[in-house]
Formats: structure tokens, sequence, C-alpha cells
């Protein structure tokens, strides 16, 4: 076993354009994985550090010969180095830890306005499913079996490295389901936000292009301030890793349900739920119990936003949810709407009230013809599925004239105004 663990002391990062080096076997952060992360923090994004744990590792060694047990490992490594380049944009891959020492690791740069939680997963279940496949063509009598954990690099810590290094440990206690102490105290972060409740919302106008008032509320959720949960991308993807989120997104609405009615708002509310929420069997008779809690509001106030990115299919309750919600009189928007991760069928078949077209069409908006073209498009789409127009991200006043010689319906950016507390910013 020991010549074994020989075969496996050095490892290599492969950077993109194929770049390889090979360091020691321990977590080594360089100069380029270190600028990577850096680069990617000053774009205005987030980096997901993702951990493949290999649970059988020991037994496939020990069914294979000596002789063998080099290449088998080498191959699988090599497995991971070609899908990732297969399922992953070269210019989000950061870098790729290919030793066994603790398992592969992969950092990717995610951008806000292209992913979702629901995305990463899909791509980390992608990576796996392909590469067991792959390797089992290979090798038939060996069947890999892995355990995947991601968590997001803090952004705010005084040392880059140790950021890192922490988002590295927790993905990978989350991969093997370790009773270590900080992913403990993770676990324990969200029952007890969960327990307590303990969340702040934000609100953010939606405003009318032709008339600049305000026609509507996007409520965003917050952790525990000052803490690593604050951020929504971390509160939500530990919440789905440890099997809360539906518990999360219910408290998010009670707390919509509770806010709204505290400040007596009558102008129209949005807010995200995931498909996987909006799937749940319980999800409709949780909804009724909050209308009778909460009375006084009606549903036609409330928009539901389903994110484009996330996928619907094979949810078995979806539609049927969907459907007894419109009954109710909510309304139904879809969300990131030409982000590019799902295509126009989402639109086709919910038939939404509301379809927010992504910041990703409409950043520099004014200076791309092509852009204005895509507008134009979705704006047909949208007449012809009888929905009315959200423009996302506005962030300045070229973009907005774009929407105004279009006639888009209701724009929402920081042009108009950032997030803030819901009462402060209904107050005022």
């Amino acid at each position: 076993m020991n010549k074994v663990k020989s075969v496996m002391q050095w490892g290599k990062i492969i950077l993109p354009l194929s770049s390889i080096r090979y360091y020691p076997p321990q977590f080594t952060l360089r100069n380029p994985l270190l600028e990577g992360v850096s680069s990617a923090f000053r774009a205005g994004h987030e980096v997901a550090v993702i951990v493949f744990k290999l649970r059988n590792q020991k037994d496939i060694i020990e069914q294979t010969e000596f002789q063998q047990q080099s290449k088998l490992i080498k191959t699988l490594k090599k497995l991971f180095q070609i899908v990732v380049e297969q399922e992953v944009n070269p210019k989000e891959v950061i870098s790729l830890h290919d030793y066994f020492g603790e398992g592969i690791t992969l950092l990717i740069t995610v951008d806000h306005d292209r992913h979702s939680i629901s995305n990463i997963d899909l791509m980390i279940k992608k990576i796996t499913e392909e590469v067991v496949q792959r390797f089992v063509k290979l090798y038939p009598q060996h069947y890999p079996t892995f355990e995947e954990g991601y968590m997001f690099v803090e952004k705010h810590d005084y040392s880059l490295q140790d950021s890192i290094l922490r988002a590295h440990r927790q993905a990978l206690g989350i991969a093997e389901k370790r009773e270590q102490l900080e992913i403990n105290e993770m676990l324990l972060a969200i029952n007890k936000i969960i327990t307590k409740k303990n969340i702040t919302l934000f609100a953010q106008p939606i405003i009318d292009v032709a008339t600049s008032e305000i026609r509507a509320w996007e409520l965003l959720t917050r952790g525990p301030k000052g803490t690593v949960l604050e951020s929504p991308i971390q509160l939500f993807s530990v919440a789905r890793q440890t099997g809360r989120l539906y518990e999360l997104e219910m408290i998010v609405l009670e707390k919509v349900f509770q806010q709204v009615k505290a400040s007596r708002c009558r102008q129209d509310i949005f807010v995200n739920c995931t498909p996987l929420t909006l799937g749940n069997i319980r999800f409709t008779s949780d909804i009724k119990k909050l209308l009778q809690k909460y009375r006084g509001i009606t549903p036609k106030q409330i928009t539901f936003e389903v994110t484009e990115r996330d996928t619907i299919e094979g949810l078995k309750n979806f539609s049927f949810n969907i459907n007894v919600l419109r009954l109710m009189g909510f309304k139904i928007a879809v969300d990131d709407t030409g982000a590019g991760y799902a295509s126009l069928n989402t639109i086709t078949e919910l038939m939404p009230d509301i379809i927010k077209i992504d910041r990703s069409v409409i950043e520099d908006i004014d200076k791309n013809s092509v852009k204005e073209s895509m507008l134009k498009g979705l704006l047909l789409v949208a007449r012809e599925a009888g929905s009315l127009v959200v423009a996302e991200g506005i962030e300045n006043q070229e973009e907005a004239s774009v929407l105004t010689r279009n006639n888009v319906d209701l724009a929402q950016g920081n042009f108009y105004a950032r997030p803030a507390r819901f009462y402060e910013e209904i107050a005022t």
C-alpha cells in the first residue's frame, strides 16, 4: 500500500489553456490560482470550490493488480480533466487539482448573471456521471462512487489564501459527511437560522419605464449580518446541500407575508422561489395556511419568480402546483430570460404573467445592436405569450434609454435604486 501511495505523491494543477504545473500533494496555493480567484472577485463574481471524493478508492486499489494501480489512478484523473473541459466553460475554470489525498478539487468562477445553485448541482452531477460512465467502459470490473460537496470562497477575509483553504475544507467536509467542527458549525448555523427565522428582507423597486413610478418591489433574502451565511448564494447553497431548502424558502415566504402586512404595502411583490420548492407536494397547502394567517394579503399582489436557469423537468408536482397557484390568484414570472442556460420552452410551458429579461442581455445594450435585437425578439415572445416584461440590472441612463425606445414595460436595477431594508425602502 505504501508503494501505491508513492504513485500519488505528486499531483498537478490544470489551469486554463492546458497549462499544467506540478506541485506537492497538499493543497498548495500558487500565484496563478490566487490571481484567478482575485480576478473573479474583481469582476464581481463568486468562486466555488467543488470537491469530488472517491468513496471506494481503497476497494478499487485492493482489487487491482499492483502493476495496473498507477495506470488506473492516472486514467481516472485524466477522465476528470477531459470531462471538466467538456462540461465547464474554460473561461470559468480557475484550477483543477487532480491529486487524491483529499479528492479532486475544482475551482470555478460563478457569475450571478449566468449561474444558479441548481446550475452548479447539475454540472457536478453531469461531471460525476460522465466520469463514472467512461471509467466503467475502460474498467468494467470497477465502479467508482463519489461524494461531492462545494462551498464558496469568502470575499471579505483578511487572507485570500486562508479563505480558499477554508472553503476547500468545508466543501470536503460536506463531501465526506464528516463530523468536522467547521461543518458542524455550518449545519448548526443553518439550523439556527431556520429555527429562529433569522433572515432579513431587502427590497428593490420595479419601475414603470413610461412614467418612472414604482409599480412593484422585488424582495431579496439575506442571512444574519456579518456571518458567512449573510450572502444569499452561500445561504441557499448550504440549505440545499443539507436538506433544509424547502424550510428556508417557506420561512422567506412567511417573512414576506408578515412584512407586507405590517407595512401595509399595496404594491405588487415579487419573490424568488426555486422549482424544487414550487414542485413540493406540500407547497400549495402551506401557502393557503400563510394566507389564512396573514389575512388581508391578496394572492394577486404576489408574483412568484421562477428562475429560467433552474430546470423544471422531472418535477412531478410542479405544473400542478403552478396551475393551483394561478387559480388562487398568484402571478408567475420567469426570471433570467436570455441568460442562455434554459430554452424558451420554459416560457411556452408556463405562459408566465411576467418575463424578466436577464442582465446579460441588458448590459451595454446601448453599445451593442445585436443585444438590442435580442431584446426586440424577447419582447415579441412576451407579447405572443401575453406577458409583461421587466428588464433587470439597469445600471445607467444609456441602458434605460434603450428600454424607453423599445417600449419595455418595467425595469429594475441600481440605476433606479439599490436594494435596501424592506421597511426603510417602503417608508421612503
